[in-house]
């Protein structure tokens, strides 16, 4: 922790990802719903998706991406002050962001989670950012972690073909050097919170005589569809140009566009609203499908591990889903 509170800047210094082992492909899940490879591909760009194992946690993967991230940003996990989990598939209502620092061995770092469904990494890189910019902290590992594998309900083909599990994680560092956060917006909608859905069920237990309590389980994910398509290619163009234009600057001058890889129409359609040419557009929807807050950092780490966003690329971002929330971002990759 900082002693002096100066105000500082954002750096973006290193990344990492991690997937579990299995996966699943469009014609290995027409067996087990009525679907189909094209349906699948030509709806939303998704083939395959990553499937967690009986062997494989939410922490265990939120770690390896983590983990991969201080190697590259060449920072130890004991000089992490905060660690901030945007997960909406915690192993334990408690949160899970504090068993990711004991495996890191982060033990100087806070840690908690942050639900904001596959808004929540875009939440919390701006977060993390006001911890940095009032230079109470230096150094912030934000990881957008998900398993909805366990909360998808296999016979529903209509949402059951979207989802798949990973981790991605950012090290964020303040820094004296010029802010690489350039702006964000961050939004919510309630009124249009029943589009969107991991829901309580709840079941009613009489405690004693004349006291009714209520326990139950957490139902499957509901979704319609149609409206969410709708609202995202809506709001999500017009948040980012507010921020390119809060950033002083034009479309053209964005370097690549990492959307949340929820569905390739969606992404095609924004890019398109903003005139950002397909080729500067991050895409892996087709390997891992949808997998809420962990897409973008995902996505992020495969282009900067495969050479092509380089030191001082300017990239745009946006997460968007339940809640409704969304939310937008532009930064600077590197020091």
């Amino acid at each position: 922790m900082s002693s002096n509170h100066t105000l500082m800047g954002v750096t973006f210094i290193g990344c990492g990802a991690a997937a579990p082992e299995t996966i699943v492909l469009n014609d290995e899940l027409a067996q087990v719903v009525d679907t189909s490879d094209e349906w699948i591909s030509s709806r939303t760009g998704i083939r395959q998706r990553h499937i967690g194992h009986d062997r494989e946690s939410l922490a265990g993967l939120a770690t390896q991406a983590a983990q991969q991230a201080l190697e590259m940003a060449g920072v130890a996990a004991e000089d992490v002050d905060l660690i901030i989990l945007a997960t909406s598939s915690a192993e334990d209502l408690f949160g899970s962001a504090c068993r990711i620092q004991a495996q890191l061995g982060a033990t100087k770092a806070v840690a908690f989670d942050l639900t904001a469904a596959c808004s929540g990494f875009v939440f919390g890189v701006v977060t993390a950012a006001q911890f940095l910019r009032s230079g109470v902290y230096r150094n912030v590992l934000v990881i957008g972690a998900d398993l909805l594998s366990r909360w998808v309900d296999w016979q529903d083909r209509n949402t059951c073909v979207l989802f798949g599990d990973g981790a991605g994680a950012v090290l964020m560092q303040g820094t004296i050097n010029p802010d690489r956060l350039l702006g964000f917006e961050i939004s919510s909608d309630g009124s249009q919170n029943c589009c969107l859905n991991l829901s309580f069920k709840p079941e009613l237990r009489e405690l004693i005589p004349g006291v009714v309590l209520t326990q139950g389980k957490y139902q499957y994910i509901t979704m319609n569809g149609k409206e969410v398509y709708r609202f995202a290619i809506n709001r999500v163009p017009d948040a980012i140009d507010k921020v390119i234009h809060q950033a002083h600057l034009t479309s053209a001058d964005i370097d690549w566009l990492i959307l949340h890889q929820a569905n390739q129409r969606i992404m095609d359609a924004v890019a398109l609203r903003l005139q950002i040419p397909p080729e500067k557009v991050v895409s892996n929807v087709a390997k891992y499908g949808n997998t809420s807050a962990a897409s973008i950092p995902i996505a992020l780490t495969e282009a900067v591990r495969a050479g092509k966003i380089q030191t001082g690329d300017t990239i745009a971002t946006s997460g968007f889903g339940a809640g409704l929330s969304w939310g937008a971002a532009i930064f600077k990759w590197g020091n």
